[in-house]
């Protein structure tokens, strides 16, 4: 059973707003999916990756979280391609990680690189300038505060609108702050991997978005126990109930689940039309480790 579409259900999730002035539907979408296996080179079905981005503006997504590393470069390519001059979308994408092959990751935070792939990504995107840029990771190789100064640079020179980071504590954030106005912060969390509780709480509390990835644990929810059965009463999948909980968990979340098929990215935009009860969110919490 699947919770069915309204005409535009992402904006049943309701909105916030990226830096006080960028409104966006919390129901956004990822695009790491779209590319090929290992978030390596092109998609399997390029017309299809091209239709997912278009379903989704047409389902009411109006954010758009992607990476220069995603293929590399791949998934900024299809989003020009399905979208560009992007009416009404904020396209948000991020900075930082290198890729010497298929599921492989490596930080670099040196300045002069993430200049060289923030100017990739104005490229490939068609812009003069990014809504949203994040730094992909804290590189543990370089002083953070070069890192955080190097976005100041770009802000300031008015390359990017805003500036997030990702995988960061709440003393990360602060520190940042210190340096350069930060609106996101980017990290992993799930109804099933909690470990950044503090991190939401403090986004709620000082204004800034709180988005999730791997918000579907990589499709390994599994239909036993609560989720399935909160997903039984609103007919419902397990994976419209993890999204749908996210949602609920607190204003400042904007969730980005990613696919690279239509039939699955209108399902999980269907998750923000559904309404947890209080009995639900008891059982849900109980599943966070």
């Amino acid at each position: 059973m699947m919770a069915k579409l309204t005409a535009s259900p992402a904006a049943a999730a309701g909105t916030l707003a990226l830096g006080g002035d960028l409104t966006v539907n919390r129901m956004g979408f990822g695009a790491m999916r779209l590319t090929g296996a290992g978030i390596w080179g092109p998609p399997t079905d390029r017309a299809e990756a091209i239709r997912v981005l278009q379903r989704a503006v047409e389902l009411g997504v109006n954010f758009i979280d992607t990476a220069d590393s995603y293929g590399p470069n791949v998934a900024e390519e299809l989003i020009a391609e399905a979208l560009h001059p992007y009416p009404g979308v904020v396209i948000a994408t991020k900075g930082g990680l290198e890729r010497p092959g298929p599921d492989r990751w490596v930080e670099n935070g040196r300045p002069e690189y993430l200049r060289r792939q923030l100017e990739g990504s104005l490229r490939r995107l068609r812009v003069d300038r990014i809504d949203l840029w994040q730094l992909h990771r804290i590189d543990p190789k370089v002083p953070a505060d070069e890192q955080f100064a190097a976005l100041r640079e770009f802000r300031d020179e008015g390359l990017v609108r805003h500036l997030g980071l990702s995988e960061v504590t709440t003393e990360e954030i602060d520190r940042a702050r210190k340096i350069v106005p930060i609106v996101s912060v980017q990290n992993r969390y799930n109804v099933q991997d909690r470990k950044w509780e503090g991190e939401v709480d403090y986004c709620e509390r000082d204004g800034l978005a709180f988005i999730p990835w791997f918000p579907l644990s990589a499709g390994s929810l599994g239909e036993g126990g609560a989720l399935h059965r909160i997903a039984e009463r609103h007919g419902a999948s397990v994976y419209q109930i993890a999204l749908a909980w996210l949602l609920a968990r607190s204003p400042a979340t904007l969730v980005i689940p990613g696919t690279s098929t239509v039939a699955h990215l209108e399902e999980n935009i269907a998750a923000a039309e559904i309404r947890l009860s209080d009995r639900d969110m008891k059982e849900l919490d109980r599943l966070g480790g």
